[in-house]
């Protein structure tokens, strides 16, 4: 068993806390994985990790329940992410714990997620009276979905896109698919999700972008370090001048991760999708 899996809760018996507990969220390095895709300290990319809590509860103070949604931001350049299942277990931790309000909930997650991550993170948690607001959204531009290509490898090539992107004609779009999926990098478990880029520059190939995107079917990664390498990738072998990733992956155990990078952009809308 690797270090890795030794410090991770994943795939191990677990006893669920309902009392409050802040030493369950377990963070992972950022860089160990991104010494692997080969970035260094400069960043080409900003962005954040937005998570959405929907199993999130806690008692009013006469013991009364609460449920609420939350959204979780985590900017990319904190030195560490939090592995999905101890924030699940952590988030749980809540499930008995009286607090006077929302507002009290809310900065203790705050303080807690920035902790352990390394720097600032942003907590909003929403009421039953504010679930309108989470509506079923479509990503932008042109799904590449449909285009007839045939497959027979389903390991991780970034090689198919050596050529991919035509020079001699610059371009400004917006591509999907919902075709991604990758693994657990410790339980191999699937982890289903969309992605959205958006670019300046020349003209990707779209059948190399979809043979890309597919390859990493079998491919073992966190979803923040699978956006981190697809936004490396086509930043090394197309070479666009502008650059957008960003990935909605569905949910599991209340939490969806939907990762974002950008060379130009800040921020990016939170889209909803119907898998989510």
């Amino acid at each position: 068993m690797s270090d890795l899996e030794q410090r991770l809760p994943l795939g191990k018996p677990t006893r669920y806390q309902d009392s409050y507990d802040p030493t369950l969220l377990c963070p992972f390095a950022r860089h160990i994985k991104r010494d692997e895709i080969g970035l260094g300290k400069e960043l080409p990319f900003g962005g954040f990790d937005l998570w959405t809590g929907y199993e999130l509860s806690w008692l009013n103070r006469k013991g009364k329940p609460v449920v609420a949604v939350g959204e979780f931001r985590f900017a990319c350049d904190t030195p560490y992410l939090i592995e999905s299942k101890s924030f699940k277990l952590y988030l749980n931790s809540f499930n008995q714990t009286p607090y006077p309000d929302v507002a009290a909930v809310t900065e203790q997650m705050r303080e807690d997620l920035s902790r352990a991550s390394g720097g600032e993170v942003k907590v909003q948690l929403w009421g039953v009276e504010d679930f309108s607001r989470l509506q079923i959204g479509m990503l932008p531009g042109d799904c590449i979905d449909d285009l007839d290509i045939e497959i027979d490898d389903y390991q991780l090539n970034p090689g198919v896109l050596l050529g991919a992107s035509d020079t001699k004609c610059p371009v400004k779009e917006q591509l999907h698919s919902h075709l991604l999926k990758s693994n657990c990098l410790v339980t191999s478990q699937p982890d289903w999700g969309s992605v959205l880029i958006r670019y300046q520059g020349g003209r990707i190939d779209r059948e190399a972008l979809l043979r890309y995107l597919i390859s990493f079917r079998r491919h073992n990664e966190f979803h923040e370090q699978c956006v981190e390498r697809i936004f490396t990738d086509l930043l090394r072998f197309c070479r666009p001048q502008k650059l957008t990733v960003y990935a909605r992956y569905t949910r599991r155990g209340g939490l969806d991760i939907n990762p974002f990078r950008s060379n130009f952009e800040e921020d990016i809308d939170s889209i909803r999708l119907v898998r989510q």
